[in-house]
């Protein structure tokens, strides 16, 4: 069983920017997504087949419970409120359109551009680190680090929270409750 500290771990000790170790690669492997505050960015660990890669958490927190696809031969997270399909490689937003002007349409995969800012992973002795990304310019990713976005993200888990349990509670109702007479 993966302890507590490596789904949680806050990383401080090390410079600005990194490489940051967040982890042995087994028990990164064992937990198959992880989380990690580096330099004040929330970022999200995923193995999968053989690599781990780092992101950005984004503002949804249904976001820390993605599963994996392939889509047009690129290995994408899927929000599970949104249905957004994010690459790992590179944080790419992608979405499958027609275009109506061909006869006939053909759906085709098309990129929203970068959404989520990526990290580098390396692994040294089965130590595992992160390195901040430094790529210049603004991605979307980046207003959840900064304070409101962090407030909004947290609003957002909060509101998820309560759909949550009184959806709980609504089962409890509906399905237990009449078990009980």
């Amino acid at each position: 069983k993966v302890s507590e500290e490596v789904l949680t771990k806050e990383s401080s000790d090390e410079t600005k920017g990194g490489p940051h170790f967040v982890g042995k690669k087994d028990e990164l492997i064992a937990a198959k997504r992880s989380f990690r505050t580096l330099d004040g960015r929330d970022i999200l660990i995923v193995y999968h087949e053989g690599v781990l890669y780092a992101m950005d958490i984004c503002y949804s927190p249904a976001f820390l419970s993605p599963h994996t696809q392939e889509f047009d031969g690129k290995l994408c997270i899927i929000c599970p409120n949104h249905k957004y399909k994010i690459t790992l490689a590179k944080g790419e937003g992608i979405y499958k359109a027609t275009n109506p002007k061909e006869k006939p349409p053909v759906a085709r995969w098309y990129s929203k551009g970068l959404k989520q800012r990526t990290h580098i992973v390396t692994e040294t002795n089965g130590d595992v680190y992160v390195e901040i990304s430094d790529e210049p310019g603004w991605v979307e990713s980046d207003f959840f680090q900064g304070e409101k976005g962090k407030e909004e993200r947290a609003k957002a888990e909060a509101d998820m929270l309560k759909i949550y349990t009184n959806r709980k509670l609504e089962y409890i109702k509906i399905v237990v409750n009449p078990l009980l007479y």
